[in-house]
């Protein structure tokens, strides 16, 4: 294809992109879902060309600033707070998953070494980080069942990637240690600790002196690559370096940026991230015909494999399910035990979180790295592309019922020990104090006594609606609707100064930028 041929591809897949968002939110579908039917659908559209996904190039240019997005955002406290679960899932699931798939895939298919099994279970074990994100972005989850997931999303590849890599050597070679697999598994998520903590750590000291905004938003895009080809270099966990990266700059972004610099980053971040999303769906999709044509078309698929990759599938599925559900058994008996422990999660909240394991562009860029000439390297990728439609399709879909169904929302988050309207009045009544010292002059000559009696009666308000919610709900929605009115009327007039010349375009920007902090505020407090 000519270059030029590769962009006007690429800007109709933008145009598909937002066709099938548009399409998903009409029909209340997940976008994640639709992206893949129409990349499925568009494979085989006529003179389209066939898709082939370069394995090292998908991961290095869309898992880590996926992973970056995840770690930068997700809360630290309930990370450190669910640790043995998240890692339970991340190590221990995936372990679980990659023998009882291995076990399966053999008796299936006797004449299949071993070490193919174990490869292959080991690329459909972990659950994928970006389908994770992709519908749990569109449902309401109790606290601790989103961080086990989103936890589990950031660490499982690590898992998943060495296992894999240890059942091809094992094939190719013939040789196998577990107390090697161990002690490399932990070299390289030490190893992998360490480069992010370097990347982070130098990434906040550069930020404290690059002083332009625009540079400093740079900058944090260039964290996930960094860390990741870092990581890489030196023969330890990318994936680990990129989450290590991305925990430390998240938790010192807030000290680091300015407002506007946060702003204006999460903003990109937010358009980035989603095209990238979107993106990846699509391109799965698009990959389909290159497998399929790759074993030798449909009735190859059909005849020889339709039933082995449904029966995986299930099996699948069924390891996460006694996996979750065997550690809450495990958990609950910790409980009659009386030794101290986290509370099990119960039927409906277990039944919730083996149904999230949604699989993705990991699955599919792994099983596509296979070396050419390793035994059953082609039902290796129908059965990935098979487990990313079915987890995807089925388990995307039915997912927010099935939460419906169960009875969760987000009322069982769990409780912080101060509500947003107690951490307000805290915060007001350490403004007012601060404003109070710094009112009057050296002579005791009160000099700012507007601003001190606007901080003082916002202390007072605060802690008067702290714990009274319910009883000031309805007033403060009527004051905000006065003014997001205001707002608007007050926009309509400054872009009418500007479309009668009356005023310049700088005016014009600076005013209405003004007003879009007001509105965004107003919003944020009516919600």
């Amino acid at each position: 294809m000519h270059p030029m041929q590769y962009f006007e591809l690429l800007v109709a897949m933008l145009l598909a992109i937002i066709a099938l968002h548009y399409a998903a939110h009409k029909l209340g579908l997940p976008p994640a879902v639709a992206l893949l039917a129409g990349g499925c659908l568009l494979a085989f559209v006529p003179g389209l060309p066939v898709i082939s996904l370069d394995p090292e190039l998908v991961l290095v240019i869309f898992l880590p600033p996926l992973l970056m997005d995840g770690a930068w955002f997700i809360a630290l406290g309930h990370l450190k707070r669910h640790l043995l679960g998240i890692m339970s899932l991340a190590v221990g699931a995936v372990l679980f998953t990659t023998l009882v798939v291995a076990a399966t895939v053999h008796m299936l298919m006797p004449s299949l070494p071993w070490a193919a099994c174990a490869a292959l279970g080991a690329i459909v074990s972990p659950p994928d980080a970006v389908s994770a994100r992709a519908v749990l972005q569109r449902v309401k989850l109790p606290r601790r069942l989103s961080i086990l997931l989103e936890g589990e999303s950031l660490l499982n590849d690590a898992a998943g990637l060495v296992l894999f890599r240890f059942a091809i050597a094992a094939g190719l070679t013939g040789a196998f240690s577990a107390v090697d697999a161990l002690g490399s598994f932990m070299g390289l998520l030490v190893g992998g600790m360490l480069v992010g903590a370097a990347i982070g750590a130098a990434w906040v000291l550069l930020v404290r002196h690059l002083g332009d905004e625009y540079l400093m938003i740079a900058s944090s895009m260039l964290v996930p690559w960094a860390a990741y080809l870092l990581g890489e270099i030196f023969h330890v966990s990318g994936v680990i370096a990129t989450v290590s990266a991305g925990l430390i700059c998240g938790w010192y972004q807030h000290v680091v940026f300015p407002a506007a610099v946060r702003m204006r980053g999460t903003s990109f971040w937010a358009v980035m991230i989603f095209l990238m999303e979107a993106t990846v769906f699509m391109l799965i999709g698009s990959s389909l015909r290159g497998v399929v044509e790759r074993v030798g078309g449909f009735s190859v698929v059909l005849d020889n494999m339709a039933v082995p990759v449904l029966v995986i599938l299930a099996v699948l599925t069924a390891a996460r399910f006694a996996w979750v559900f065997g550690s809450d058994a495990f958990l609950r008996l910790l409980c009659a035990m009386g030794l101290p422990h986290r509370a099990p999660l119960g039927a409906a909240r277990s039944t919730v979180l083996s149904w999230a394991g949604m699989r993705g562009v990991v699955t599919l860029a792994v099983a596509l790295s296979v070396p050419e000439d390793f035994p059953g390297r082609d039902f290796m990728l129908v059965v990935a592309f098979g487990v990313i439609l079915g987890t995807v399709l089925v388990q995307g879909m039915t997912l927010g019922p099935l939460i419906r169904w169960a009875g969760l929302d987000e009322a069982e988050h769990e409780r912080p020990r101060l509500s947003m309207s107690q951490a307000e009045a805290a915060m007001a009544q350490a403004q007012m104090k601060r404003v109070e010292r710094i009112a009057y002059d050296a002579d005791g000559t009160l000099i700012h006594p507007q601003l001190l009696a606007r901080y003082q009666k916002r202390a007072e308000i605060s802690v008067d609606y702290a714990g009274q919610e319910d009883r000031y709900t309805d007033r403060i929605q009527a004051h905000f609707d006065v003014v997001l009115e205001a707002i608007a009327v007050g926009r309509a007039e400054l872009l009418r100064l500007h479309r009668a010349g009356d005023i310049d375009e700088h005016v014009f920007q600076e005013l209405e930028r003004d007003l879009d902090l007001e509105e965004l505020s107003a919003l944020s407090a009516k919600a």
